[in-house]
This record gives C-alpha cells, sequence and structure tokens, in this order.
C-alpha cells in the first residue's frame, strides 16, 4: 500500500483532485490518501502558503497528487510558490511533461514527445534584488554541472525506455537538448557540456542540440518528429507549456515532478479562480497526472488502462466547455470511469 498525499490547493484544484482521486479508486490504486494543505488561500489564512505540517507529513508519503495554487503576479510580502518550495525541500528535479496527440478537434495528429525540464535552479531560484534607489532589478540564474548531469541521464534514461514503442512506429530514439549558448556562454554552455558529456554514456541514443528560439519556431513546424527534450528550467516551462496548446490545451497537460524517491504528480494548468466553484473545469490533465504518479511507483498497468480511458471518454465526445462540449467536471469524470469498467 502506498501512501498518497492529496493537496487541493486552490480554484478548480478543489474540483479536479476529487475528480481524480475516484479514477484511481476506480482502477484499484493501492493507494492510501492524507489529505493536505497548501497554496494562496492557505497562505490568507494562516500567513504560510505550505505550513510546516504538509512538508512534514509529504516525507512520510510515497508521492502527492497537486490540484494547483495560485499565486499573485504582483510582489506579497513573506508569499512565494510552494510548488517550487517542494521542488527544493523534495529535491524533486525533474519535470516531465510528456505531450501527446488527443482525439479532439485541437490537438495536431501523430506528436508523441516528451519534455524534461531542469526542476531546481536556473532563475527559478528567485535571488533577485533592486538597485540604483530601485530603479535596476537584477536576478541571479544559477546553473550547476550536478544538476545538468543529473537531468540530461534523466533525459536519455526516458529515451532509451521509450525505444521499443519510438522504433515500432520508425522513429529512432532521440535526446535533444535546448540552450541559448550562443549568448549565454558560460550558465547555457555548462548545460549543453554537461548534456554532451552525459550522451557519451548512452551510444544508443541519437543526441542533437537546438537553440531555444530556433526549438520554439521547431516545435510548432514540425512537433512530430521530436522524441525527448531535456532544457533548463525557463526554457523548458516555456516551451512545455507552448507545446501543450499543440495538443488540445493545457486542459489535457499532465505533469511529474520527479526525484529519487518521491514525485509529485500535477496539471499543468492553473488554478483558473473565473471558473472555479461552477463544476465545469476539465479534470482530464489531473486525470493523467494521476497516471503519471502511478507510472513512477511502478505501477504501469492501472496507468495505461487510465489513459486508454481517457482516450476513450474523448473519442466518444464526452468533452468540456473548454474543448468544445458541455460536459461537466463530473460527467467527464464518470464516462472515464465507465470505459475503466
Amino acid at each position: 500500500m502506498k501512501r498518497i498525499a492529496l493537496i487541493e490547493g486552490d480554484g478548480v484544484g478543489k474540483e479536479v483532485v476529487p475528480a481524480a482521486r475516484r479514477v484511481l479508486d476506480a482502477v484499484g490504486a493501492p493507494f492510501e490518501y492524507v489529505a493536505l494543505e497548501a497554496g494562496w488561500q492557505v497562505f490568507i489564512r494562516t500567513g504560510n502558503a505550505l505550513p510546516q505540517v504538509t512538508i512534514d507529513t509529504l516525507r512520510t508519503c510515497d508521492g502527492a497528487l497537486l490540484g494547483a495554487v495560485n499565486s499573485p503576479s504582483h510582489r506579497v510580502d513573506g508569499y512565494s510558490s510552494p510548488v517550487v518550495a517542494l521542488r527544493t525541500l523534495l529535491d524533486l528535479y525533474a519535470n516531465l511533461r510528456p505531450i501527446i496527440s488527443a482525439p479532439v478537434a485541437a490537438s495536431r495528429p501523430n506528436i508523441n514527445l516528451l519534455i524534461v525540464r531542469e526542476n531546481t535552479e536556473c532563475l527559478y531560484v528567485k535571488q533577485e534584488w533592486l538597485e540604483n534607489d530601485g530603479n535596476t532589478a537584477v536576478a541571479q540564474r544559477i546553473i550547476t554541472r550536478h544538476a545538468s548531469e543529473r537531468i540530461a541521464r534523466s533525459a536519455f534514461a526516458a529515451a532509451s525506455n521509450r525505444a521499443r514503442h519510438t522504433r515500432e512506429s520508425g522513429k529512432l530514439p532521440r535526446v535533444t537538448v535546448v540552450h541559448k549558448a550562443n549568448v549565454l556562454s558560460v550558465s547555457d554552455g555548462l548545460f549543453r557540456s554537461a548534456c554532451m558529456d552525459v550522451a557519451q554514456e548512452f551510444s544508443q541514443i541519437e543526441v542533437e542540440e537546438q537553440l531555444v528560439d530556433s526549438m520554439a519556431y521547431r516545435l510548432i513546424l514540425e512537433p512530430e518528429r521530436y522524441d525527448v527534450v531535456v532544457a533548463p528550467n525557463l526554457y523548458g516551462d516555456i516551451l512545455s507549456d507552448a507545446a501543450a496548446a499543440l495538443v488540445g490545451g493545457l486542459g489535457l497537460a499532465p505533469s511529474a515532478n520527479m526525484g529519487d524517491d518521491f514525485v509529485l504528480a500535477e496539471p499543468v494548468h492553473g488554478s483558473a479562480p473565473d471558473i472555479a466553484g461552477k463544476g465545469i473545469a476539465n479534470p482530464t490533465a489531473t486525470i493523467l497526472a494521476a497516471a503519471l504518479l502511478l507510472d513512477a511507483l511502478g505501477l504501469p498497468t492501472p496507468a495505461g488502462r487510465i489513459r486508454h480511458a481517457v482516450d476513450a471518454a474523448l473519442r466518444t465526445s464526452t468533452l468540456t466547455r473548454d474543448l468544445g462540449g458541455s460536459a461537466s467536471t463530473c460527467d467527464f469524470t464518470n464516462a472515464v470511469i465507465a470505459h475503466l469498467a
């Protein structure tokens, strides 16, 4: 029995996490659940977006499913993103974002790629300050060989694991290293060289490199050619959100924050306060994040069943409003559970 934390967070997180739990229960996931708190509303109530009890309890768990958290667009004294904090505290150094074609009108066909994003450093270390009487803002970017090598190793290992499927579709396993070393020759130069060093350990996998601006262009132009893409934190964040638009939008996009002995799965979308509480949020990304959680915990069979059930529900046009339908959160969840049966 695995111990799993459920963190609903803010906004639609309070609707999509219970939906995903219903699907996990329906597939017979061997989980014991514990409910925890984090997010903007917790900060408003307690002055702390990530309570110590949440951190301490997570350390007793095998994994967690997070809904979404609100983060203000302006600086608020005492507030920082609990998700970024958890990635650091639990050393969740790899963010995995699969980008896969879906049977919906907004999705382009024949896309099956994985973006592997370094998750602990780059500009997300949040070391920034004001100078010149507040007229100059400075942000420090951190890139280390250690973090770059281990994210590269994660990407090449993922490509190796995907190799059997990619060969069947006529594609050789390939890792694309994304950087901007032509301008940021020190920081991105270190990331690039670390990835290329790790590539020597995986001679059976093709490796290529792409400048991040060119990668954005080619990702839109020919996304079906890519297999595994590895990038520093900021580039990976931007590219994965943009790539989600190619396969139906953020409502279908799951992610997993991976460490050596813990996984935090979550949808890529935000808390969507404009539709929170209306029962119309698309739970697909969170349900697929639950499948990633199962994969990470060594349970690929129920994970595959969930993906097939989601695919079947989408094919029957049980679509939520963001996909052009009228189904509620509950309607779509019921459809997925029905296909599991």
